[in-house]
């Protein structure tokens, strides 16, 4: 059998700005001054009508807010079956204020949330597709806004989310490693994977994460030598170190029902 092309591995498991329409102003972890990461486990039961409840929200989003909020949808690609990530991508803090907003006077955004999802005697609106106590957000702060990588949340056809934890009395020292660590990787894989680095708001603020963006899956085999610098014993705490995988949802992945 003939290797893949990347047109191939590209048409099979497309980019997540297949997600938006045609000249939709998009924002991505390039250029976003925020990053909220969303993640919630659907209910086997209901796995398709949760997956449509995702792409629906997200069309909202990026339909009502374009230029201003870019949101992709996600699943991870070897974890959890039937966990939904979004990716949300905010030009600044004060976009909250426009999401906000929008979830209070925007009637089609409102009907949708209320909208039954659930086709059984008891009926339900999204709050019944996923698992109870699932649902979390992480707001993430980039390093440095407005970088000029060629590959991003747009237009990776894989993206793995890792975090690390530094270790007491090694901030300076880990922040330099992670940059390190970011600049070996964009610098020698160009074109095939690219690093941004950000820091988490309202949460850990000593823990570091990467966002990686790879063209295609088998790009990762050769990028896990970059990935192994460590550092000094103690600059990042044992056991706080986690990579997630994930696909950009689309309508051919495993337990995916497109209801149109």
């Amino acid at each position: 059998m003939e290797p893949m092309t990347d047109e191939q591995r590209a048409r099979i498991v497309p980019a997540a700005s297949h997600q938006t329409g045609s000249g939709t102003e998009l924002l991505h972890s390039g250029t976003a001054g925020v990053v909220v990461q969303k993640v919630g486990q659907l209910r086997s039961e209901f796995r398709d009508q949760g997956r449509m409840f995702a792409r629906e929200v997200a069309k909202h989003v990026n339909s009502r807010q374009g230029g201003n909020a870019t949101a992709f949808v996600y699943e991870e690609s070897f974890g959890y079956e039937d966990r939904i990530h979004f990716l949300i991508h905010l030009r600044s803090l004060d976009t909250y204020y426009d999401l906000v907003e929008m979830g209070d006077q925007d009637r089609a955004y409102r009907e949708s949330i209320a909208k039954d999802r659930v086709q059984d005697d008891s009926g339900g609106a999204w709050d019944r597709l996923f698992v109870d106590g699932s649902v979390r957000s992480n707001v993430l702060l980039p390093w440095d806004q407005g970088t000029s990588e060629p590959l991003n949340s747009a237009n990776a056809g894989i993206l793995v989310l890792r975090s690390v934890r530094i270790g007491h009395g090694f901030r300076p020292e880990g922040r330099e490693l992670a940059r390190e660590l970011a600049a070996d990787v964009n610098g020698k894989f160009a074109g095939e994977a690219s690093v941004t680095l950000f820091d988490e708001a309202f949460g850990d603020p000593d823990r570091v994460h990467w966002l990686i963006h790879l063209r295609d899956l088998t790009v990762y085999g050769r990028l896990r030598e970059a990935l192994a610098c460590e550092g000094r014993p103690g600059t990042f705490v044992d056991g706080t170190l986690t990579e997630t995988a994930l696909t950009p949802h689309h309508w051919g992945l495993y337990a995916t029902r497109q209801d149109q």
